[in-house]
């Protein structure tokens, strides 16, 4: 088995024909993610093991450099491994996370992180150091995936009562949902959340990056209906969200808390259902909640309450690893983000 990377377009158009077939594909590890983080600035590699003419495991590999030269590598969704030949998974994801990190280190990595969809089975020592489990949620731990399969009325069923309910609050609200570009709009929506909410939202550039760059992405944004002939009306809340093969992912949402007794995001979350089961999806991912059992201490606690409204399938993922490659650097870094945040 060798390793290369993926340097020329043909390298990348049978990375990407090897990705679709695989169970695990998804956005993360795609070239639409790829070509999504080099437009904010990120170097992204995309690393193959390879079993002949045929690969057997990957990683899309995201670098993010701050200060000094020093770096931290994120595998969002990945490594993948899969189909027949050489060796066991474990021994394929093991010696291509080994490649990566000796070339993580000769470049100043600090930490590596890896969050597969699936279960890693134990590697062997002689391959990678010691991963632990990591401090941050950046990948989520658990989602809530709907089955859009189903008939409208059979989804709207299978969710809480109290989310039907909500809908049709917004709806004798008349909530209007329209499908808009107006990323300075949903900004606006993203600032005030974050200040209600306690958390620091992504800039109005990643916003419209999103938007522009990944194929599939999609900007509703909720109106009160009385209002949506004035040109100075401004949206009660919005969701950004994307269509990626056959699902459907709920992305950025943000709210006026103004406007809260009207139920708009309930009915967004719900026209964005409907949106992404047009376009042939047959899934809707909710993105990220806490694991149920987790606690009231989990950051993502009051988010879930708000998506277990919708209903579908708990799913559960392997807790995000870190190989810490540079101690020092690593925990100093930390306590300056805690000091500035």
């Amino acid at each position: 088995m060798h390793i290369q990377q993926c340097t020329t377009e043909q390298d990348l158009a049978r990375y990407t024909k090897w990705l679709a077939s695989s169970e695990h594909n998804s956005l993360w590890q795609s070239a639409a993610w790829k070509h999504y983080q080099e437009t904010l600035g990120r170097e992204v590699r995309i690393y193959t093991a390879h079993d002949g003419d045929s690969i057997k495991a990957s990683a899309l590999v995201v670098i993010d450099k701050t200060i000094g030269g020093l770096s931290t590598w994120d595998i969002p969704r990945g490594p993948l491994s899969g189909g027949q030949g050489v060796g066991s998974r474990e021994s394929r994801v093991g010696e291509l996370l080994k490649e990566i990190i000796e070339d993580a280190k000769r470049e100043k990595c600090m930490s590596l992180y890896f969050s597969p969809t699936f279960s890693l089975p134990p590697i062997p020592d002689s391959l990678l150091p010691d991963p632990r489990n990591s401090r941050r949620h950046q990948q989520p731990e658990a989602t809530r995936i709907i089955d859009l399969t189903k008939s409208e009325e059979d989804i709207l069923m299978q969710m809480k009562q109290k989310g039907r309910y909500n809908i049709k609050v917004a709806r004798k609200n008349d909530v209007t949902v329209k499908e808009s570009d107006d990323i300075d709009a949903f900004y606006a929506l993203t600032k005030e959340t974050g200040k209600r909410d306690g958390f620091t939202g992504l800039s109005k550039r990643a916003y419209q990056t999103f938007l522009d760059e990944v194929p599939g992405s999609f900007l509703l944004l909720a109106y009160l209906s009385a209002e949506v002939d004035d040109k100075q009306t401004k949206p009660i809340a919005g969701v950004l969200s994307v269509v990626y093969g056959s699902q459907g992912t709920y992305y950025y949402g943000a709210s006026s808390h103004a406007h809260r007794a009207s139920m708009a995001p309930y009915l967004l979350q719900w026209e964005s259902m409907q949106f992404c089961k047009v376009k042939g999806c047959t899934s809707y991912d909710l993105l990220g909640t806490a694991p149920s059992g987790s606690g009231d201490d989990h950051p993502w606690k009051g988010i879930t309450a708000f998506k277990e409204k919708f209903g579908g399938e708990e799913v559960l993922y392997a807790h995000e690893q870190e190989i810490i490659l540079k101690p020092l650097a690593s925990t100093l870094l930390s306590l300056k983000r805690k000091v500035i945040g």
